[in-house]
């Protein structure tokens, strides 16, 4: 298929471009700083642009037929990437008529606070991630509220780990026994099987060991 993928530079972003890639996808990769994605394949379309700039967005939308995001942004950052980026490709989607969306957003929004330990939501969450947890919350909202065909995806801490495919995803937040973590690898794995498999179509679901 033809996959545009948001957030191509990051950890997680990354391993969607080389999965998606060797999954036999068409993929552009829309970055604002393209060099830093530093990989070369004939399958791959590197689009420079600001997911802030819905031009931009909109031009890259053309021709697609699934989005996957990975938008992210450091948590002392003030600026809402995540909400105000996801908004502008909702747009582009709605206004391009491409309707299959798979977004990153992380464990801890919404019904899925309470598997986090105490020590997450009591501290490490209201102290150092409030403003990103926040724009995750608005980001969620934005997706919720549009009629495209979206799935949510929902992780525990990120890890550089291997792919392994042996990981839990969409256990309630009461699931015991979580180990609150999973490799980007594995998060990408998750997103690229939403590209076909509609088990969890307009739906969030939690992913960790």
């Amino acid at each position: 298929m033809n996959a545009l993928i948001f957030g191509s530079t990051g950890g997680t972003g990354r391993q969607l471009v080389e999965q998606a890639l060797a999954q036999g996808h068409m993929v552009t990769a829309f970055a604002r700083n393209p060099s830093k994605l530093n990989l070369q394949h004939p399958n791959l379309r590197v689009v420079q642009g600001d997911v802030l700039n819905f031009p931009s967005v909109e031009q890259a939308m053309h021709g697609q037929e699934v989005v996957l995001s990975a938008l992210g942004a450091p948590a002392t950052q003030k600026d809402a990437v995540r909400s105000e980026g996801t908004r502008h490709i909702i747009r582009a989607m709605e206004k391009t008529g491409v309707r299959r969306f798979i977004c990153l957003t992380t464990l801890g929004i919404g019904d899925s606070q309470e598997a986090l330990p105490f020590s997450y939501k009591y501290l490490i969450v209201p102290l150092f991630l409030r403003q990103a947890f926040a724009d995750s919350e608005r980001q969620e909202d934005c997706i919720r509220q549009s009629a495209l065909e979206w799935t949510i995806a929902r992780p525990a801490t990120l890890t550089n780990g291997q792919r392994t495919c042996q990981y839990r995803h969409g256990f309630p937040a009461t699931e015991k026994g979580l180990k609150i973590k999973i490799s980007r690898a594995d998060v990408a794995d998750f997103m690229l099987r939403q590209v076909q498999d509609r088990t969890y179509l307009r739906k969030a679901a939690s992913l960790s060991y």
